[in-house]
């Protein structure tokens, strides 16, 4: 097993591995278990991530993939049908997929107008080629990876996108060379903390690589304060650096989602072992 490098990490750790079905393994989807790629629609989790879920589900108290991904789509693209026990939640929360069936609330009002609102705007404020639109249907996200200069193009944008999500009672969401749109007081870390409460949780493994999970991350930091031991991973990437502000809080580093998947495994063998 990697050791944390903080002595929350290490506490946490120790709790996870002292009480397993009391502690919930909580994971990112797109660049912590799927590889970031061009196209959302082609990602699918690495070839590893099934193997080890399927170790650890009977000897943790929980798994749990938190996304902004709906929690359908995220379940196919990740094969979760195959782990038992496994829950998503997805559109940070707003959505859960459970048993192959989806659960979720009415979506957004504001979305709708956003979605019919986002082309003119992109098209008056000089959207560069290769910026693209994908519609989430509980929230739409703006791309920009397919442009000529990415950080620019998101630059360009982010003042504009966010006055459109204000207009329309949306908040924005930054990520990876991506605005989304989506409804406010829903984000990982509430999800998170709720999905805790429901099992009764005394630790949890988290893990991310992006903006987004900063939530997630803030909530663990928050719970430990509460008695709740926690182990904060950042997934970085080959190429690509981790997002700063998760790398500085993480009390372990991974090289993506194939470092992820060898952090699983030999936590599940660590576990099966006892």
């Amino acid at each position: 097993m990697v050791v944390p490098a903080t002595e929350a990490g290490r506490d946490g750790l120790r709790v996870i591995l002292g009480t397993p079905l009391e502690a919930v393994v909580a994971l990112d989807f797109d660049g912590t278990l799927a590889p970031i790629v061009a196209d959302p629609a082609r990602a699918r989790a690495h070839p590893g991530v099934v193997g080890a879920l399927r170790g650890l589900a009977p000897v943790v108290g929980g798994l749990v993939v938190v996304t902004g991904r709906p929690a359908g789509v995220a379940a196919e693209y990740g094969g979760f049908d195959a782990v038992p026990g496994l829950v998503v939640l997805g559109h940070y929360g707003a959505e859960r997929w459970e048993d192959g069936l989806v659960t979720a609330p009415e979506v957004h009002p504001g979305v709708a107008g956003v979605r019919a609102a986002l082309p003119g705007t992109l098209e008056r404020v000089g959207a560069p080629e290769g910026t693209w639109v994908e519609d989430k249907g509980r929230s739409v996200a703006v791309h920009t990876r397919r442009t000529a200069a990415p950080e620019e193009a998101l630059e360009l944008l982010r003042a504009p996108v966010g006055e459109l999500a204000a207009e329309y009672g949306l908040v924005v969401e930054p990520g990876r060379l991506v605005l989304e749109l989506r409804p406010p007081g829903v984000d990982k870390g509430a999800a998170l903390t709720a999905f805790l409460q429901e099992r009764g949780a005394r630790a949890v493994l988290y893990a991310g690589d992006d903006l987004g999970d900063v939530a997630a991350f803030s909530a663990v930091e928050k719970l430990r304060g509460q008695g709740t031991a926690g182990l904060l991973v950042c997934a970085g990437a080959v190429g690509d650096a981790p997002v700063r502000e998760l790398a500085d809080r993480a009390d372990v580093v991974v090289d993506g989602p194939e470092g992820v998947v060898e952090l699983l495994a030999a936590l599940g063998e660590s576990l099966r072992g006892r």
